[in-house]
């Protein structure tokens, strides 16, 4: 577990730009160096964080859960997962609070600094490259569930094409697509067994 602590504490002390800034690395690691979770886990975890209420960070307490049910140790796996997804929320929150106590009464005076505002602004761009990995990361992961090799999963990559037309040329709205898709994918996986 201080594997687990010891990387959420660093995710939340070093990244900035909100949850889709930080789920691209969390996802990388995770899934390609440590194996906590496979990238449909993640998949499944981002998409269940997407389509329910509340702030999209929480999937990394799903990653956490995760974590500890993979790697029980002396623990019985709900014991387990529950630890590593209450240490995962306490150390991904905690210092984010702290930030917020101490800095709260210099905010005023830093914004008016033109060099940290400079400074934010690279960092804002930044973000938004990190956004892209994030969707193109999901994307590859999505259409091409087990590598390039097994071949595309055409029901995903169809419905992914479906659901950007309806947003793009469409003018529907974000939760009618998302809505839209799920059960999409749901009837049709379902049919097709």
């Amino acid at each position: 577990y201080a594997q687990l602590g010891f990387f959420f504490s660093k995710v939340a002390v070093v990244t900035f730009g909100g949850a889709y800034a930080v789920l691209p690395y969390v996802g990388q690691q995770a899934v390609e160096n440590h194996g906590w979770v496979t990238a449909p886990q993640m998949l499944h975890g981002l998409a269940l964080a997407e389509t329910t209420p509340g702030p999209l960070i929480l999937v990394l307490q799903y990653v956490g859960f995760l974590a500890g049910w993979a790697n029980p140790g002396g623990l019985t796996s709900l014991g387990a997962a529950t630890l590593g997804a209450a240490m995962t929320t306490w150390v991904t929150f905690v210092p984010t609070f702290l930030f917020i106590l101490v800095g709260a009464p210099y905010v005023e005076r830093l914004r008016d600094n033109v060099r940290l505002s400079a400074a934010l602004a690279a960092v804002t761009a930044a973000v938004v490259g990190v956004i892209l990995n994030l969707a193109l990361w999901f994307g590859w992961h999505a259409v091409w569930p087990n590598g390039w090799a097994a071949g595309m999963d055409g029901l995903v990559a169809t419905i992914g094409v479906v659901a950007f037309a309806a947003l793009h040329w469409g003018r529907i709205g974000l939760g009618w697509i998302v809505l839209g898709a799920a059960l999409a994918g749901w009837g049709l996986r379902g049919l097709s067994g």
